[in-house]
């Protein structure tokens, strides 16, 4: 009865602890990408301001935009790249880590989550891009 009991208890433990880290990895998962995302909206508002003032299209500053998408970064205690293609296309990449809260008894060590976003500038005139 002791042995089922041990035994039945830790397979409890493992099971909770499955869902438990699990969703905090799915979990991470999300606040990767969410913060992708918001660092490359943040990054395309930055607009080389001379060409769109003159009516040559809007462009990205590329320096702004990765400076205002790493500070976006840096504050929401994430690390990733942030890179601008095409002078018009803003990508972030980030990457985090979660650390399991009851399988790491068990030897599952530290879980790598990624993210990546995409942020595209486009002029739009009577909703038609131009």
């Amino acid at each position: 009865m002791t042995l089922w009991l041990a035994l039945s208890s830790f397979v409890m433990v493992v099971l909770v602890g499955l869902a438990v880290d699990l969703t905090g990895q799915v979990h991470a998962q999300q606040r990767a990408r969410d913060v992708a995302a918001q660092a490359a909206r943040v990054g395309g508002q930055q607009l080389n301001a001379s060409q769109a003032v003159r009516g040559l299209g809007a462009q990205a500053s590329p320096t702004q935009a990765v400076r205002a998408a790493q500070l976006y970064l840096n504050a929401s205690d994430v690390s990733g790249t942030v890179g601008v293609v095409n002078g018009t296309t803003l990508v972030v990449s980030t990457t985090d880590i979660y650390q399991p809260k009851f399988l790491s008894i068990v030897g599952l060590g530290n879980m790598r989550v990624s993210g990546k976003a995409e942020a595209r500038l486009v002029r739009a005139v009577g909703g038609v891009e131009r």
